[in-house]
């Protein structure tokens, strides 16, 4: 059984409070996007061992082991006893993007699994898995404009269309940890929800819908900043880095002609148009 999995980026992230937990709690709104992975799971006839798994395409830090498909796997066979499975994962989503490149991949291995081995499992109880595996990993079930709080975990769809809009993605070739993502920020509530400023146009979310991560990366990673100033030197209506980075995009109306621009050898380039 083959899939698909696919990013997503978040339009507007604010970090509202840090928790008693040490974590903080956010809100922001994932958008799903059309850069992909591929997926595929077959059943393995061999006693030795439960799984394999074949990796392709970009590269993937860490053991199998470690692998969020792997994680999904052993998670539903602790429930329902899987047969062993051969799995084979081509990374194109680039990793440390603020994309949710592990988080989709462990989504939609929950989802073949239960396809494929016909366990009935619902969209819900499937969420209850996902979260299991990762804060954003629920948010891929469904699959749709989501507004998302707590650290990730609380989602409520919302109703949002950027179709035949164009989206300009750029990964430059630089790592954003953790603790630099948070190492300068205030968290705040902000004066307006995300929620009230996506019901607003497009063009005028520029003025309003902010990532305060950008606060903390662009002083640290100046280059990071600098991507997001060419999206709106070349016209888009909106532009943001996603999640804590290193991932930028811009949104484009459908008719502007999106230039070639030299981000370094290294960064990784999608330009494509939204179908959701």
């Amino acid at each position: 059984m083959l899939t698909f999995p696919n990013a997503k980026i978040n339009l507007g992230l604010n970090i509202t409070e840090k928790r008693p937990d040490g974590y903080h709690n956010l809100e922001m709104i994932f958008y799903p996007i059309p850069v992909e992975d591929a997926l595929e799971i077959n059943v393995l006839n061999e006693e030795n061992g439960k799984y394999r798994l074949h990796q392709a395409g970009l590269e993937i830090a860490g053991e199998a082991e470690s692998n969020l498909v792997v994680k999904a796997y052993k998670l539903l066979n602790e429930a329902f006893g899987l047969p062993p499975v051969d799995i084979h994962l081509f990374k194109h989503i680039p990793s440390g993007a603020g994309l949710g490149g592990g988080s989709v991949d462990a989504a939609f291995m929950l989802k073949v699994l239960n396809g494929k081995f016909e366990l009935g499992l619902s969209d819900e109880a499937l969420g209850e898995y996902a979260a299991r595996l990762g804060a954003d990993c629920a948010f891929f079930i469904r699959n749709a404009p989501t507004y998302a709080e707590g650290i990730g975990n609380l989602l409520s769809p919302i109703s949002l269309s950027l179709k035949n809009y164009q989206l300009w993605l750029v990964k430059p070739d630089i790592f954003v940890s953790t603790r630099d993502a948070f190492s300068q920020i205030k968290p705040h509530r902000p004066a307006k929800s995300l929620k009230e400023i996506v019901q607003l146009p497009v063009e005028e979310w520029k003025e309003c819908m902010v990532n305060d991560f950008e606060e903390s990366i662009f002083p640290q990673f100046p280059a990071i900043g600098e991507i997001k100033e060419e999206m709106y030197r070349q016209g888009a209506v909106y532009a943001s880095m996603s999640g804590s980075g290193s991932s930028v995009y811009g949104l484009f109306k459908a008719d502007v002609v999106l230039p070639e621009v030299d981000f370094g050898e290294k960064a990784f380039v999608y330009k494509g148009v939204l179908t959701v």
